[in-house]
């Protein structure tokens, strides 16, 4: 969908459909929408009354313009008490809205700069995002596609002359942003047997021919060279080769600071020969959401020039069963020298991050590092299927990184490091086992994590409940969310330090 910028009266614009805002608790309709109700004769308002529209967040209704206007329909969308509005509420009355008008039929859409309490700039991401984000589909493997329904332009009516280059530099940045959790998204719905690791390893190429960036990617004799025991021992029972990648984006100038993302790319989780139950492997090709996340961040970077160097890290394989197969008991070397006993293979996600945090550290020499994960159903059933655990061994990157979440409007909640725990790791043969007990378990993971992060400021991000969800969301489809590459882009440009507050 193309994202434009109009000026002018919303009584003169022109399309399929206009859309219109009205906030709960007030009876007189807004100047802009009296004037669309004028020019209707009071249609607008005899149906918003008809119709008992209470205003709600993401509530709807439309009538058609019948020749009064220079649009076909006019939309009305809930925001909610208007003392309450934030950009979260803006994301998904822009994203009800869209969805409505392609419902509709629509292919050209006009919207107001949606809100009252945010710089025009905010606002105008915010509705490019919600509408983006709220359009996407998933049908590459269906016989009848979506286009016949589809939004092909969304128009946001600036204000006046003086919010236009704002308003066009949050729809700039917006789409980008959406750009990179779309394609995320993408990766997800994938099925596994066309996201295998090299698969993932060609998207990582264009990615890096595209943009510019650097791109190396390791084989599995390269991985064996550099000691990457854990990485391939997962990969162990698999027909699938394995493939680490590392991509490079360089700023001009000096980086303000090195940062490495690292993204669990388990392509498909059967559970090795601890086998997964068949509902427990029914959307375990959403497995490699962490690695999708930072493709998608890595993709946009260059066109959001911020002034850090990021380094995007995945270890990507599958985690199969077979007579070659890593068996409960058996001990992995890292890359590091730390040796683990295997007492989970269904606990396989971490072991590759073990290796990649340890190539991190010796190749990179990141100033902070962060993972990202479906790592642990514990963490799902800790905080549910809208929310990812943060753990962390530096509060300072913890907070910056949980601003940036705010700031993206993705619920992020931090989990404790609680040491001891630690003792639940400890193993009779191995410096550390892969699994603790039962209880905790999204903590023994982090802190199983946190072996191998040393002294660099490090955090985990476990996204095992929301990056994959089997409902519609206010702004995601049924399937995989995309979770987290707004975050890390937030991150990464500094975006949410910059104004979580406001947009809150």
């Amino acid at each position: 969908m193309k994202l434009t910028v109009g000026t002018g009266p919303l009584t003169e614009a022109t399309g399929d459909v206009l859309v219109l805002e009205r906030y709960a608790g007030e009876t007189r309709l807004g100047p802009d929408a009296a004037r669309v109700d004028r020019a209707l004769g009071g249609l607008l308002g005899r149906v918003l009354a008809e119709e008992r529209f209470e205003g709600r967040v993401g509530e709807t209704v439309h009538v058609h313009a019948a020749g009064g206007l220079g649009v076909k329909r006019v939309l009305v969308v809930g925001m909610g008490p208007r003392a309450e509005a934030k950009a979260e509420t803006i994301r998904r009355a822009a994203s009800a809205a869209a969805r409505r008008a392609r419902d509709l039929g629509a292919k050209t859409v006009v919207m107001p700069l949606l809100g009252t309490r945010l710089p025009a700039r905010l606002r105008a991401q915010a509705c490019g995002e919600g509408a983006l984000l709220g359009l996407y589909a998933f049908d590459r493997y269906k016989a009848k596609k979506n286009g016949d329904r589809a939004v092909e332009t969304l128009t946001v009516m600036a204000p006046g002359s003086r919010e236009q280059a704002p308003v066009r530099e949050g729809l700039r940045v917006e789409g980008v942003e959406a750009e990179a959790t779309n394609f995320a998204r993408d990766l997800i719905n994938e099925p596994a047997n066309a996201i295998t690791a090299t698969a993932l390893a060609r998207q990582a190429e264009a990615i890096a021919k595209a943009g510019g960036l650097g791109v190396r990617i390791l084989d599995r004799e390269a991985c064996a060279r550099l000691g990457m025991g854990a990485f391939l021992g997962v990969n162990r029972g698999s027909q699938e080769p394995p493939r680490f990648i590392h991509l490079t984006y360089k700023p001009k100038g000096r980086a303000a600071r090195r940062v490495a993302l690292i993204g669990k790319g388990i392509t498909f989780d059967s559970g090795g020969l601890d086998l997964k139950t068949a509902e427990g492997m029914a959307w375990m090709k959403g497995d490699m959401s962490g690695a999708a996340a930072v493709l998608g961040v890595m993709k946009v970077l260059p066109r959001l020039a911020p002034p850090v160097e990021v380094h995007g890290l995945i270890a990507a394989t599958d985690n199969m069963p077979s007579g070659s197969a890593t068996k409960p008991g058996d001990i992995l070397r890292t890359m590091n020298g730390k040796t683990i006993e295997v007492n989970n293979t269904d606990a396989e996600g971490r072991l590759t991050l073990a290796d990649a945090m340890a190539y991190a550290l010796k190749e990179v020499k990141p100033d902070e590092m962060v993972d990202i994960a479906t790592l642990t159903g514990a963490c799902s059933i800790a905080l549910g299927s809208l929310c990812a655990g943060a753990m962390s061994n530096d509060e300072g990157l913890q907070t910056r990184l949980l601003t940036a979440a705010e700031a993206a409007g993705e619920r992020v909640w931090p989990l404790p490091l609680i040491d001891e725990y630690r003792e639940g790791l400890k193993s009779d043969v191995a410096d550390l086992r892969n699994t603790g007990p039962r209880p905790g378990g999204a903590i023994t993971a982090g802190l199983f994590l946190e072996e191998f992060a040393g002294k660099t400021p490090w955090i985990h991000l476990d996204i095992a409940g929301a990056a994959f969800s089997d409902k519609d969301l206010p702004y995601a489809g049924k399937g995989g969310v995309g979770f987290g590459a707004r975050t890390l882009l937030a991150y990464v440009t500094g975006a949410g330090e910059k104004g979580a507050k406001r947009r809150r």
